[in-house]
């Protein structure tokens, strides 16, 4: 058993609180690697935002579960050496079972989260109750889901979108002792969350798709006051990398996000930890791209992924200053 405390990490709790107090949101940067480690926290110690580290089951499993903790401890480590001791979370994302959930918890993680949103309502319940109780005992901080988001990221897919249903928070909330709430108000997985034919154009002719419920968000805020809220799939995927990727030989067809100023509104709210994913892929890749487009030549993976890096921090600075208002939050 290692605790993430061992490792100088925080759990959820606190940062929430301050989010929901101060009217902005933690960013949640999904990663799987060296280079994407390093560009989250350059990025979140330049702009002195706290920030929570997101592995999925199948990060986990690319990245090996030992690394992962050595890689937590040293993004720790790694912010105090730039010179900020800035808060950070090591996170769960979208974890399926007990056993993942309880296997992480004794690795090292200081939050995660449990999806049972797939499942019947009663065992959703039952399953996130379980790692609830198991959780807790350790500090650690768990995230449950209600509703279903569409799209496709990493092992997690699902065809049709479902609505968060108000009448069932209180109920959910009171049965799990969860501390924190994912919801689907309209936000998908994946670069392609919108068909262009649900997009309307505006007057500069960019696509702009349906804006998020905000009237579900709301009536939640309304049944659990002043409880911490998230949003998954939150990626605005930014054309500037959708059109270099396509430049240099990429083939992503239809790839519409989030509109920034969606996110940034709902940060204001009891939302206080919104997920970026794809928008780091989409940067990362297109760097690279790029450059072995351009230089041909180029052999050494320093070379491409160092300017990958770059292109990621600068992306993830922009998130913490200008869309989750997190930026001077640390």
């Amino acid at each position: 058993m290692v605790s993430y405390k061992d490792l100088g990490l925080v759990n959820t709790r606190e940062m929430f609180e301050k989010a929901m107090a101060g009217k902005y949101a933690i960013p949640a940067f999904n990663f799987n690697n060296m280079e994407q480690m390093q560009a989250i926290v350059q990025a979140c110690v330049e702009t002195s935002s706290p920030v929570i580290l997101q592995v999925s089951s199948g990060a986990r499993k690319y990245a090996n579960q030992t690394i992962l903790r050595y890689m937590a401890q040293g993004a720790v480590e790694y912010a105090k050496e730039l010179g900020k001791n800035i808060p950070i979370a090591l996170h769960l994302d979208h974890g399926d079972t007990f056993e993942l959930c309880k296997s992480c918890i004794e690795m090292g993680f200081s939050s995660v989260m449990i999806d049972g949103s797939h499942l019947p309502y009663e065992e959703n319940v039952a399953l996130t109750r379980k790692v609830v109780e198991y959780a807790h005992q350790f500090d650690v901080t768990v995230e449950g889901e209600l509703g279903v988001l569409a799209g496709v990221e990493d092992e997690v897919s699902a065809e049709h979108h479902t609505y968060t249903q108000p009448d069932q928070v209180i109920d959910f909330v009171t049965k799990t002792g969860v501390d924190s709430l994912a919801i689907s108000i309209g936000t998908s997985h994946g670069a392609n969350k919108f068909r262009p034919e649900q997009c309307t154009r505006n007057a500069d002719g960019v696509l702009v798709p349906p804006p998020l419920r905000f009237d579900i968000l709301e009536e939640i805020e309304k049944r659990i006051p002043g409880f911490p809220i998230v949003l998954h799939g939150s990626s605005s995927v930014p054309q500037k990398y959708v059109e270099i990727i396509n430049k240099y030989g990429g083939a992503l067809k239809d790839a519409i996000g989030i509109p920034e100023d969606q996110l940034r509104k709902a940060a204001t709210s009891a939302v206080c930890k919104i997920n970026i994913d794809s928008d780091g892929r989409l940067a990362m890749t297109a760097a690279v791209r790029e450059i072995l487009s351009t230089k041909p030549a180029e052999f050494d993976p320093r070379k491409y992924l160092g300017p990958a890096r770059d292109w990621l921090k600068e992306l993830y600075k922009h998130k913490c200053e200008n869309v989750l208002g997190s930026a001077g939050k640390a």
